[in-house]
């Protein structure tokens, strides 16, 4: 009988003991995982702040919902944003945006993407996706790479990529934007004009001002709408006579370039109301601005009035060598 109660007692002490033990163990996981908990917390916390910071940022401005920061630092864009995938806007300048999210892709109402003034080095291929996209502004960022998927974004009607410095080529399939009325492409180090602008059909204005362009393609007259044209501060000697079919050009811009003569062909655009041939080195003595004339006069002696006469004296020109 003793040691059945001696055994008992052991059996008690040994349950006992597991017991203890098994308890310790449970309270060092619970310590373990409160640290875990507290660092969830923490994350759910500073999205909450993140996602409210971001929603006092938009606001309604003619039916649309805009999304705008304003020199704020935004390196990069957090996950969160995709619960305001309403906003129709992106508005943000100055706050040193390094990347497009690829969540993009999950703003499929965008209408206009303004990123201008920032640090933006890529374009993500996600940016196919957006179909009702109307405007992308990348002015002033370090873009050097176009993604051929923006061949996707076929409402597309405003693009600008001004100074992005190395900058120096689209890709061909750039062609399909036919709704694209406006690109700028200013200060970049493109050396011809891009191919596919010359199959746009819509486009209207072209900006490639400050570029490294030597020449003009022979078939620019394919950009038949064509009507304002900025070639200013680049490295053009001649220009095409096919310019003289441009039918719809009414401003032209060769100002700081290396032309050393000037089309007769464009005597005959009539439709052309702005051009200027300014720090050229035209060949003809009347080519010579007087320094003394007032800046609107010095204006009208590069322009079109300039054009017509330079045009005529050196017609006449010619005639008297051949006789």
């Amino acid at each position: 009988m003793a040691a059945i109660l001696a055994s008992a007692s052991v059996n008690t002490m040994k349950t006992l003991w597991e017991t203890k033990i098994q308890n310790i163990q449970e309270n060092h996981n619970n310590q373990r995982r409160k640290p875990h908990s507290r660092l969830v917390a923490a994350d759910v916390w500073e999205e909450r702040h993140t996602l409210a910071r971001l929603r006092d940022k938009v606001k309604t401005q003619d039916g649309r919902l805009l999304l705008c920061l304003e020199q704020e630092e935004w390196k990069a864009l957090p996950d969160c944003l995709v619960r305001l995938s309403q906003v129709q806007e992106w508005h943000i300048h100055r706050t040193g945006l390094q990347k497009i999210p690829s969540f993009i892709s999950r703003f499929s109402n965008l209408l206009v993407l303004d990123l201008s003034r920032n640090g933006v080095t890529e374009i993500p291929k996600e940016i196919g996706s957006l179909t009702q996209l109307r405007e992308l502004l990348l002015s002033y960022n370090r873009v050097r790479l176009v993604p051929e998927e923006l061949g996707d974004c076929e409402s597309l009607e405003r693009l600008e990529l001004a100074v992005n410095r190395e900058l120096d080529r689209l890709p061909d399939k750039l062609s399909q934007l036919r709704r694209l009325v406006c690109v700028d492409l200013s200060m970049n180090a493109f050396g011809t004009i891009p191919p596919c602008l010359l199959l746009m059909p819509a486009l209207e204005w072209l900006d490639m001002g400050g570029n490294r362009l030597r020449s003009l393609p022979q078939d620019i007259h394919r950009m038949q709408k064509l009507r304002a044209l900025w070639l200013q501060r680049n490295l053009l000697e001649t220009v095409p006579e096919s310019v003289g079919r441009m039918s719809r050009l009414d401003t032209l811009v060769l100002s700081g370039n290396r032309l050393s003569d000037i089309p007769p062909v464009m005597e005959e655009m009539d439709k052309l109301r702005f051009v200027n041939f300014r720090d050229n080195p035209l060949t003809l003595e009347m080519a010579d601005a007087a320094e003394e004339e007032e800046e609107e006069e010095e204006r009208e002696m590069f322009g079109r009035e300039f054009m017509l006469t330079y045009i005529q004296e050196a017609r006449k020109r010619a005639l008297d060598e051949a006789n």
